[in-house]
């Protein structure tokens, strides 16, 4: 008897270890030809961005330029297609820009939040953050409210948002200290990073400084794995290293970031290239850009336990790739990977490509092309399909473009 239970332990064993093997070697996923998804945006609109709900609801973002400032609309996607634009505000002083884009999110099936920046003095990048409710669905929302409380004309923007039990959780940049006299110490009038959560009542609380010194312009992420939220920017040393960090929220804080990866990126100034994050369970995958020593690279990082470590970076692309990255989770095994470089067309090339955890790359394929040398775009997964946005000019006018990708043996995954 006590021979059977041993032989069954070590049955059950065999096939723990398999079941990981073949997770981890799995074979990495094949894409599809991409197809059209028209967005009902019309013209004159960019800065289109990705959210999506507990529920697995997926809505895109964007601005619509006005005579006087723009308007922010999103429109939701149901069977396969982008739903009526609806209007969430319009502001004469909204700050409109190519990379630090506004965004609406879905906290849970009714309790929504928008974000946009709005001009807060005369210098090119001085605004504000302003965030607003809706309680049904964005079908109405409330007046805005700022979640710092700094007063300065500086920059805050580039935020990532998540739910943090009823309250919206806010991570920014935040420049309330370029308003110092300027000095050979950066640390004294560096761009920040600071967090606060905004409750259903419009109150800010909790607010906190996460990294005292980071770069300037490169967009923020955060996902939240089985084991709580995790935060990646791009820091900054005072010898102007300028790689990729990650901070976890545990016990009610956000912890001191620490580099994903020691690129050693020297640069003096921002090159307007942040992180891309995704979380399910506990995988959770990150990719970004580095250019260290001249040399253009887009990497991806994955961890299979929450994000308490990660494994060891993997290339994704490098020559002719400008980066402007983003990272979708595939399923238990995989991910898939985006970005920009630049072609032999004389264009710019949307292309992604599947990674699994065990390190496997498919093969790049490109999905997209464009003029525009100022593009980011979004990527997400919606069941057995990768869907993309970006800005593109057709006719001189600018338009979002949206494709789907299907993920080629999805359901035998």
């Amino acid at each position: 008897m006590v021979r059977m239970r041993c032989l069954s332990t070590f049955t059950t064993l065999l096939l723990v270890t398999f079941g990981v093997i073949a997770c981890t070697q799995a074979e990495p996923p094949a894409f599809g030809e991409p197809s059209p998804l028209p967005v009902p945006a019309g013209t004159g609109v960019v800065g289109p961005r990705f959210a999506t709900g507990p529920d697995g609801n997926i809505v895109l973002s964007w601005m619509q330029r006005g005579e006087s400032g723009a308007t922010l609309r999103f429109s939701t996607l149901k069977s396969d297609k982008w739903q009526a634009a609806v209007k969430v505000a319009s502001d004469p002083k909204m700050f409109v820009n190519w990379a630090d884009l506004p965004s609406v999110t879905p906290l849970d099936e009714t309790h929504w939040v928008a974000h946009w920046l709005s001009k807060s003095a005369d210098s090119t990048y001085a605004y504000d953050i302003l965030l607003a409710q809706s309680s049904d669905e964005g079908k109405s929302w409330s007046d805005p409210v700022r979640p710092h409380s700094d007063g300065t004309p500086t920059e805050h923007g580039f935020v990532s948002i998540h739910a943090q039990s009823e309250s919206a959780a806010l991570l920014w940049l935040d420049g309330r200290k370029t308003v110092n006299e300027a000095t050979d110490d950066p640390g004294v009038t560096s761009m920040t990073l600071r967090s606060a959560l905004v409750g259903p009542d419009g109150e800010v609380r909790n607010e906190q400084l996460v990294d005292e010194i980071v770069c300037d312009c490169c967009q923020t992420g955060v996902a939240v794995s089985s084991d709580g939220p995790i935060a990646v920017y791009r820091d900054r040393t005072v010898n102007e290293i300028r790689d990729i960090y990650v901070s976890r929220f545990a016990n009610g804080a956000w912890e001191p970031g620490t580099p994903i990866a020691d690129d050693g990126w020297e640069i003096a100034g921002c090159p307007v290239n942040g992180p891309a994050i995704d979380a399910q369970g506990d995988l959770v995958a990150i990719a970004w850009f580095s250019a260290a020593n001249g040399n253009p690279v887009v990497r991806a990082a994955l961890s299979t336990n929450g994000g308490k470590s990660f494994k060891a970076p993997v290339e994704i692309a490098s020559d002719g790739s400008s980066g402007h990255v983003g990272i979708a989770i595939i399923d238990r095994a995989s991910v898939a990977v985006s970005w920009v470089e630049s072609d032999n067309r004389g264009t710019n090339a949307i292309n992604i490509r599947s990674l699994t955890t065990g390190g496997t790359l498919g093969p790049a394929q490109t999905v997209g092309r464009t003029d525009l040398i100022r593009l980011y775009p979004q990527m997400i997964r919606s069941d057995d399909m990768l869907i993309l946005a970006w800005t593109d000019e057709i006719m001189d006018d600018p338009e979002i473009v949206s494709i789907k990708v299907p993920i080629l043996g999805f359901h035998d995954r």
